[in-house]
């Protein structure tokens, strides 16, 4: 099993002789606006470049989309990606926006789906505090998914999510070889005087450290940093924490373009 991270939470996973691409955000450099945020970083979004070579992301056998910020499916991937390739996504909301798009594969992961011998389960997350939720409804519902097959190891990709109850069940449900975290610590602005930001709405280095020792059996890969304005969180904070806490051998902190092999 192969995974190439791509940048921010995209990444290319190969595994059963099938390549599935999760959240795709394909837009160029700077193409979107940047995030309300109180980082102090106003640059336009996404602040780096695709390190992979855009054609080399455009066949995929299978699509996931965990929700649909434009982060995580942008107008480039909803005019790009071939229009009958399976698209898998959390709820009827998602499935609209994209069948609107002109796909004509899209499927709801309310239950298991397998498709050519690869088994999609949806695990639950929480996109932020309950107060964040309740401040920016916009943030909306997020779901992770674990990508298995009977060959390969299983890769459990959390996605935009805080560290719950739901979490950690489905670490300890699915006891997955490869856990893929969102750690930038992405903080938006709220416009509000008495809750001027959500505080975290993703995952951050320090939770690194709890997923293994929820799941000391897998490699935890930490993604989701340095390519949008408003997540704070680096590669390096994440790397010196791994260091600190004795777990480098188990935390990969890839590059965008970097390839890990399973």
């Amino acid at each position: 099993m192969k995974m190439t991270q791509v940048r921010n939470a995209t990444a290319v996973l190969e595994s059963g002789g099938k390549t599935v691409l999760i959240d795709p955000m394909l837009s160029a450099k700077g193409a979107m606006e940047a995030f309300p945020s109180n980082t102090g970083d106003t640059a336009r979004n996404p602040l780096v470049d695709l390190a992979v070579p855009l054609a080399d992301l455009l066949s995929p056998d299978i699509v996931v989309v965990t929700h649909t910020h434009t982060d995580h499916w942008d107008s480039a991937a909803a005019s790009l990606l071939p229009r009958d390739v399976p698209v898998l996504v959390q709820h009827a909301a998602d499935a609209e926006l994209i069948t609107n798009d002109g796909f004509t594969d899209v499927r709801i992961l309310d239950e298991p789906i397998t498709i050519d011998g690869l088994a999609f389960n949806r695990t639950e997350g929480r996109h932020g505090t309950h107060a964040a939720l309740e401040a920016v409804p916009s943030l909306g519902q997020v779901m992770g998914v674990v990508v298995s097959h009977p060959e390969e190891p299983a890769v459990y990709f959390a996605g935009d999510t805080v560290l719950t109850e739901d979490v950690r069940a489905a670490l300890e449900q699915h006891t997955p070889d490869v856990v893929v975290l969102n750690t930038g610590g992405a903080v938006l602005a709220t416009g509000e005087e008495e809750f001027p930001t959500t505080g975290p709405i993703l995952m951050e280095a320090q939770d690194v450290f709890e997923v293994y020792q929820l799941a000391p059996q897998a490699r935890v890969v930490a993604v989701h940093m340095e390519a949008l304005n408003h997540c704070p969180v680096t590669r390096a904070d994440v790397r010196s924490l791994a260091a600190d806490r004795g777990i480098s051998e188990s935390v990969l902190v890839p590059e965008d373009g970097d390839v890990l092999n399973f």
